[in-house]
């Protein structure tokens, strides 16, 4: 099987897989992430079959949405093989999908491939901008979290257990990690597109907390 019909076929096991997500990370994350990566890759020319695949792959074993609370890309392996693909290159993806994922304000970030930065970038850049608020207000209805409290400060969580076991406000969300998201970028490509997509939530913040406190009321 060529490169091509590996591409064509992770792509529809996705989209089959991700079918019915209601958090925000549903196929049509994935394939925007997908897109933003190629985007990147114009830019970096890193080898662009692994860059895809794991864009592709990136949600497959999130540590939201598995028992075991953890990045090991059990799933996506298994999902390789099958394909036959080499096992040099299922090793490369693997390795970009268990450090892709944010884990805190005071987490080191792990990646260590071009093709890992790419990847990441990708993902971060959907969890900024117009897109990236619509998603959290998303995810925080599917893990039933309050919009706003007032009460309940933003926390830089220092271990990835107390980024992964906070039950924060999404509005907290906003300053636990999507506005960090910018200056953590690895790529310019990434970065200059980030800019934009910043200065919408900030517009958006500014505004929540207006209509919130009742500023708009005259």
């Amino acid at each position: 099987m060529n490169q091509n019909a590996i591409l064509q076929k992770t792509a529809n096991y996705v989209k089959q897989e991700f079918s019915n997500d209601s958090s925000g990370h549903d196929w049509w994350h994935i394939d925007r992430v997908w897109r933003n990566a190629l985007a990147i890759n114009q830019h970096e020319q890193a080898d662009a079959f692994i860059v895809q695949l794991a864009a592709l792959l990136h949600d497959l074993d999130d540590w939201k949405f598995n028992q075991a609370g953890d990045e090991t890309p059990h799933r996506a392996k298994l999902w390789l093989e099958s394909c036959s693909v080499d096992s040099s290159v299922v090793e490369r993806v693997c390795a970009i999908i268990s450090r892709v994922s944010y884990k805190g304000a005071g987490v080191q970030n792990e990646m260590d491939s071009l093709e890992g930065f790419i990847v990441q970038d990708a993902d971060r850049l959907d969890a900024i901008g117009a897109i990236g608020i619509a998603r959290a207000f998303a995810y925080g209805g599917y893990k039933n979290r309050a919009l706003y409290d007032p009460e309940s400060k933003p926390e830089m969580h220092k271990s990835f257990e107390a980024y992964k076991n906070s039950q924060s406000d999404t509005i907290n969300h906003f300053y636990e990690k999507l506005l960090l998201l910018k200056d953590r970028l690895n790529t310019q490509t990434a970065k200059r597109i980030a800019e934009g997509r910043q200065a919408i939530m900030l517009k958006f913040l500014d505004d929540f907390m207006k209509e919130w406190e009742g500023q708009d009321l005259g």
